[in-house]
């Protein structure tokens, strides 16, 4: 049992910690001054993909632990909250936002057309929080409570740290002129009338979405063991 949870509370430290850094401005700066704004998405993203893999077999190996019972209504939270949280991050990954990480081009953005942040300021963090969240529901043992509680916290926490780090960074004049668009929470700034203009339309961000999607859903029973559909 003491290895199963030194796996898990590693894999769990070592995944969280990577981002931190990561989402630190000198950090950054500096692995794209060496590899490139594209080079440091991908091995960015090889390398949370890696870790995020290795924290989830972990939990699965970790002694099973009851918190509360599954239920076969829980599968819906998923089920509905996946394609939005997919749908966030390939809208995010690589588009021009200086308010969040996960972008790319800052300089591009435009606050009249502020593309995703007009959907969600910090559309990465709200993809890993409706993973979280979705998961949680049906994952009632202590290993997975430990690791999708902690993503859902570590993600929401992280977008008010974020826009502090930023607004002192900026100065608040600046950062509230890029901000006044943009949403705290998805689809914040259509509930309350500001709907701004997304840009151009990103058909083939939309698409990439549909597809990945369409491969988590088939690859889910082979890889995680358990069937995502409902019922």
């Amino acid at each position: 049992m003491g290895a199963g949870w030194g796996e898990f509370l590693s894999a769990l430290a070592i995944f969280f910690v990577s981002h931190i850094i990561f989402a630190r401005p000198a950090t950054r700066a500096a692995s794209v001054a060496a590899l490139g704004e594209r080079g440091f998405l991908i091995a960015y993203s090889a390398l949370s993909t890696v870790l995020f893999g290795w924290t989830i077999v972990a939990a699965g190996r970790a002694p099973y632990v009851e918190i509360w019972a599954p239920a076969p209504w829980q599968a819906w939270a998923p089920f509905l909250l996946m394609p939005v949280a997919t749908l966030l991050a390939c809208l995010g990954v690589g588009a021009p936002n200086p308010l969040s990480f996960g972008g790319a081009h800052p300089e591009r953005f435009d606050p009249d057309r502020p593309g995703v942040a007009g959907i969600a300021r910090h559309p990465i963090l709200w993809a890993m929080a409706l993973w979280a969240g979705a998961h949680l529901v049906p994952n009632g043992d202590l290993a997975h409570l430990v690791l999708f509680g902690g993503s859902l916290a570590f993600a929401l926490l992280g977008m008010r740290a974020l826009d502090a780090r930023v607004k002192r960074r900026l100065g608040a004049a600046e950062w509230g002129r890029l901000a006044r668009l943009t949403s705290s929470f998805p689809f914040q700034a259509w509930l309350d009338g500001r709907r701004p203009p997304y840009g151009p339309a990103p058909w083939r961000r939309l698409a990439l979405a549909a597809l990945i999607h369409l491969a988590l859903l088939a690859a889910h029973p082979p890889v995680i063991g358990v069937s995502p559909w409902p019922g």
